[in-house]
């Protein structure tokens, strides 16, 4: 079940649907990034905690600049004040000994509890979420320690060799103790966080996610592509220049500069890329 608690209205927040499954978020460039899946009762990014997030206990941070990590210190003085057990923090490898000298800070400045178990990320890395779920991360590009993540579900899928054998058969062979079926691992959410190029082409199941939540920071044709890439940062131009690659149901695409508005980066999408891709982007608060 997804987690509840009572919603007072604070830090906004955007949902949609797709496949089973709810994208719950806000995200702009320099100001908040924070998003939930609440059927899978994870986050990605602590730029603000809306009120009624508060009961999900697993995070996963992409890096650490502020506005995806400030939120951070009061979830978990809020998680202390309702009582709830402390959460589970997942951050790049790197920066694991940073937040802990960061909620160190927080205990002396508030003098309250900052409790929570934090879990390096380096590439390749697992972390269970539950018997059917599980996340893998990926190196990102990003001018500081950054990683992305991707949901997996496992299935049970018939072997090949008897996809064409008929319901008598196959109920024959289970029951002589033949395996009949195999355990493959389907990619269900990836999430990018901020990211240059580089970090889209990292991970095949980047593309093979049947939902994508990254960045789409420049839309422009005035901006600069290589500047932006060095920022760790995507433009409208890297989605139409791998239009091909994306296998993705859902592509919702965020983190908006606020130099523009949402629905200019819908517009200019919807005349760049073509219609196969633009039918799967959603621009996060366009519409």
């Amino acid at each position: 079940m997804p987690d509840q608690s009572p919603r007072i209205d604070n830090a906004p927040y955007l949902s949609h649907r797709h496949g089973g499954l709810t994208v719950e978020g806000w995200s702009r460039a320099g100001i908040q990034s924070y998003w939930r899946i609440p059927e899978l009762r994870i986050g990605f990014d602590l730029g603000a905690i809306p009120w009624d997030w508060t009961a999900t206990a697993t995070w996963f941070l992409s890096h650490g600049h502020l506005d995806h990590a400030m939120a951070l210190p009061g979830l978990l003085a809020r998680r202390n004040m309702l009582k709830l057990p402390p959460p589970v923090i997942h951050v790049p490898a790197e920066v694991v000994n940073e937040v802990h000298r960061l909620l160190d800070a927080w205990r002396a400045l508030d003098r309250g509890t900052q409790s929570c178990t934090v879990v390096g990320m380096s590439a390749g890395e697992t972390v269970e979420l539950s018997a059917d779920h599980y996340v893998t991360a990926f190196v990102t590009a990003h001018p500081v320690p950054s990683r992305g993540y991707i949901v997996w579900e496992r299935r049970r899928k018939l072997k090949e060799e008897f996809v064409d054998l008929p319901g008598a058969k196959l109920k024959e062979l289970r029951e002589s103790g033949v395996a009949i079926t195999a355990d493959v691992s389907v990619p269900l959410v990836c999430y990018t966080g901020d990211t240059g190029p580089a970090g889209l082409d990292a991970d095949p199941g980047v593309y093979q996610s049947r939902i994508l939540i990254t960045e789409m920071s420049f839309a422009r044709t005035e901006h600069e592509r290589e500047k932006i890439h060095e920022f760790g940062h995507l433009h409208l131009d890297d989605f139409a220049d791998r239009a091909e690659r994306f296998q993705n149901e859902l592509i919702v695409v965020a983190h908006v500069t606020s130099r523009d508005e949402p629905a200019d980066f819908l517009r200019m999408a919807n005349e760049k890329l073509p219609p196969a891709l633009q039918e799967r982007i959603k621009v996060w608060g366009a519409g």
